[in-house]
């Protein structure tokens, strides 16, 4: 699974998602990509099992990108435990997402390989997407 390699801090914030994306709204790598529409956060497993997915249908072809990567820890208390003493240890790393992020981007494909390969891709995520085309 996608995790960071070191962190300063063990738990953060939960946070709120608001507004649209600033940054990574545009495709910079591939031709295609996958963008969001709804806010939300993305684990490291969803991101891995989308990556697996496009690359299963593009049968090793083309390149893939994603441009999205889980740095946001998540913590959880175990279970029967009674409110207090303390947040949860770190569970599981998420990305915050916002609409209008590129998630995945694809290239070296045809249009209906890519198509249905970031389809496939996104049947994987729990946020809404939209396929965009890169203008030549």
């Amino acid at each position: 699974m996608l995790q960071p390699k070191k962190t300063k801090y063990d738990k953060r914030h939960k946070g709120r998602i608001k507004g649209n994306a600033t940054r990574g709204t545009k495709l910079c790598f591939g031709k295609y990509g996958l963008k969001s529409l709804d806010p939300g956060w993305i684990t490291d497993r969803q991101i891995e099992s989308a990556r697996v997915a496009a690359t299963r249908y593009m049968k090793r072809q083309g390149q893939l990108w994603l441009n999205i990567f889980p740095d946001k820890p998540v913590t959880k208390k175990p279970q029967e435990v009674r409110m207090g003493k303390g947040k949860g240890v770190r569970d599981h790393w998420v990305s915050v997402v916002k609409p209008g992020r590129v998630l995945i981007e694809v290239d070296g494909v045809d249009l209906l390989m890519g198509k249905e390969a970031l389809r496939l891709a996104s049947q994987k995520l729990p946020v809404r997407t939209k396929f965009i085309i890169k203008n030549a």
